[in-house]
């Protein structure tokens, strides 16, 4: 989770659309709100995708994906190829889509998205910074190296020297097992070294649901000891 530093995408997509090619925009994870201050994660770049990919979460569970482009784009499939879908645009999957969107709308999802995730963000940074300590006099929130996303679309990277950001790895596999064995909080991990935890709740995700997620979290970390990486399998997600 890491996200482009101002201007970032633009130059790309200068240099993309200067050698003739196309940008698409995979908006599977961070669409449809989940960004709280953006709709799509594409707008906090400011710029404007040739192509955009929309999955899972447009049908809430619905079977449903969508490709939206130009239209120069897509006229240039008119070109005597064959393009084929068994279930492209059947009308039960395009109704759930469209029930989506208005629930979206209607209950405000995307604000929602913003305040509670601008709520997590607060914990979690003052998570990472508590004077708290476990039971051998270490911070509770040393191995948290950095907070970082936006809305409902947030990573905690965790390393074991905030100096030499040595991955912590196996601490969390052991966390993310222990968040699901104690608590049963399902949580993802990413990143190059497996080292990143990703939150990405429902959009009804609230108050109580940030609580009770980082009081978890504060919990599994205050009772973690010392972790022997060699005794650590990964753990899948």
């Amino acid at each position: 989770v890491i996200l482009p530093p101002k201007n970032y995408l633009k130059r790309a997509y200068e240099y993309v659309h200067g050698s003739g090619g196309v940008c698409i925009a995979d908006e599977v994870q961070t669409g449809l709100g989940r960004f709280g201050k953006y709709y799509w994660g594409f707008e906090q770049q400011n710029v404007h995708p040739d192509i955009v990919t929309i999955g899972k979460p447009f049908g809430n569970g619905f079977p449903l994906a969508a490709v939206v482009c130009r239209k120069e784009i897509a006229d240039s499939f008119t070109n005597g190829m064959e393009f084929f879908t068994t279930f492209g645009g059947n009308p039960v999957a395009c109704a759930a889509g469209l029930a989506v969107l208005d629930t979206i709308e209607k209950n405000g999802l995307q604000n929602h998205a913003l305040v509670t995730g601008n709520y997590l963000k607060e914990r979690l940074v003052l998570l990472k910074n508590s004077q708290a300590e476990d039971s051998q006099g270490r911070k509770v929130g040393r191995l948290i190296g950095e907070v970082r996303g936006c809305g409902f679309f947030q990573g905690v990277e965790f390393v074991r020297d905030q100096l030499t950001k040595e991955p912590a790895t196996a601490e969390v596999s052991v966390i993310t097992t222990r968040m699901l064995r104690d608590y049963n909080i399902l949580t993802t991990v990413d990143g190059a070294f497996d080292n990143v935890l990703v939150i990405k709740p429902p959009m009804r995700f609230n108050s109580k649901d940030v609580d009770y997620f980082v009081d978890s979290l504060t919990i599994v970390l205050t009772s973690l000891g010392n972790i022997d990486p060699s005794q650590v399998s990964k753990t899948p997600t």
